[in-house]
């Protein structure tokens, strides 16, 4: 990014280092003031959330051998992210996205409607979806099928419920809507269910903030919080259905986790698995998000429950490295406006590194120091039209050229995502490893933590 201002020409004209050093100390009030609106982060929730590495200030004991290529832990009621690592990252959801289905479309409808289900509900189910049994010309409540999307994440539920809600393409065209209002701008809907398909993405941080949207809802917080229910089977027949969310049931080997709120999980073998857990602990409500560990079975659940445990135990002292948006339809400010939150945030430094200022910093001094100068010139320019010839001593102060150092050094303004010493990083493409390889799709789905069901 430049910063233009008008050439300083003729030695008469430019004021000394020294007084311009002078001037500098006595108004430092007005660098802050003078901070250009470049300074607003383009980055939804601060700018330390789409660096790479771990994101972390003011506190120890972080968990170590993680292995998911992403995740974040968020205070659910402030919203401050105390911890994350490639937030921004995109990649495959799984059926984590039927939370921003549920927030998208459970308003629309009350528990006890009833449906009668018909065979065009079901017709455009992806193969190799998990199912949690739904049949053609059977009756069911909406309350029903919203257990069937919770519990056992059913796609066959989720497309009954969008069939209802007008149709796949207008619930998927609302989905998208919800989640630009949001301002979850890293995820992009292509089908209701999750399942795979080319293009659909989300990210740690836009899964938080639909598992926090949703949580508001009483009915989402209740279907998530919900261990087994009766499902019809056809006739007056019915068979249990469980919660595969094993922090909340204890399945497959693992402790129920104390205060489990929900709220989902996925698998598919594209996407590996994903979850977004909320927890409650003496009034205090974290959620944590962790996409694809590096291993299956239980990784992500034991991921999750660590990241939990380090929150309640260290999170109070934890610094905030950036927070999670508020819904433009509530007043938040869209990514990139220079509102007065997001100046007070650039000034606090939530972008930048302890010990070393953030590219947005250094723009932000040198447009304020470029102010300077040029106040600067015009004070010297008005006092030499006043003063007496002779004036000054008879010395003739020094041109500093705009935008030079001293020792005749030219300061190179860097530009977005370009590293200090010239290295430029490289965006990562959605389902892309690191060093161009992209992991080939396979159509498999499952909810129970790495199995295939039909």
């Amino acid at each position: 990014m430049r910063h233009s201002s008008p050439p300083i020409r003729g030695a008469a004209a430019g004021p000394s280092r020294r007084s311009l050093l002078a001037a500098t100390a006595a108004v430092p009030l007005a660098v802050a003031g003078a901070a250009p609106a470049a300074a607003a982060s383009p980055v939804v929730g601060g700018e330390r959330l789409a660096r790479d590495g771990v994101q972390a200030e003011g506190a120890v004991g972080l968990p170590k051998n993680l292995t998911a290529r992403s995740w974040l832990v968020a205070d659910g009621t402030t919203g401050e992210v105390l911890a994350a690592y490639r937030a921004h990252h995109r990649l495959p959801p799984a059926s984590t996205l039927k939370m921003l289905f549920a927030g998208t479309v459970l308003k629309k409808f009350s528990r006890e409607e009833r449906h009668t289900v018909t065979p065009a509900d079901l017709a455009d189910i992806p193969e190799g979806s998990s199912l949690v049994g739904i049949q053609a010309g059977t009756t069911y409540t909406v309350e029903q099928l919203w257990q069937g999307v919770f519990l056992r994440s059913g796609n066959d539920a989720v497309h009954v419920l969008a069939h209802m809600n007008g149709g796949v393409g207008r619930t998927v065209a609302e989905m998208q809507a919800l989640a630009t209002d949001l301002q979850a701008l890293d995820t992009h809907v292509v089908s209701p269910d999750g399942f795979d398909h080319p293009g659909q993405t989300s990210s740690a941080y836009d899964l938080t903030l639909f598992a926090r949207h949703g949580l508001k809802n009483a009915d989402f917080r209740s279907y998530c919080g919900t261990r087994t229910a009766d499902f019809p089977a056809g006739g007056h027949r019915t068979f249990q259905i469980q919660n595969t969310d094993r922090l909340l049931t204890g399945a497959w080997g693992l402790r129920t986790y104390p205060g489990l709120v929900g709220v989902k999980n996925g698998y598919t073998s594209n996407a590996g698995n994903t979850f977004t857990g909320a927890a409650t602990r003496d009034g205090r409500t974290l959620l944590v998000t962790v996409m694809h560990p590096g291993i299956g079975g239980n990784a992500v659940y034991e991921e999750t429950a660590a990241l939990l445990d380090w929150g309640f135990a260290h999170g109070a002292s934890a610094r905030p490295v950036g927070t999670l948006a508020r819904p433009l339809s509530e007043g938040g400010s869209r990514a990139g406006a220079a509102g007065p939150a997001r100046r007070a945030q650039t000034a606090a430094g939530a972008a930048g590194v302890p010990g070393k200022p953030s590219g947005w910093r250094l723009l932000e001094g040198a447009g304020g120091t470029v102010a300077l100068l040029a106040g600067g010139v015009w004070a010297l320019r008005r006092r030499r039209r006043e003063a007496p010839a002779g004036d000054e001593s008879g010395r003739r102060p020094r041109t500093v050229p705009a935008r030079e150092e001293s020792g005749g050094r030219r300061r190179r303004a860097v530009p977005a995502g370009e590293e200090s010493g010239g290295r430029r990083r490289r965006a990562v493409p959605g389902g892309e490893e690191p060093g161009g390889r992209r992991r080939p799709t396979v159509r498999v789905a499952d909810e129970s933590g790495g199995r295939h069901r039909r």
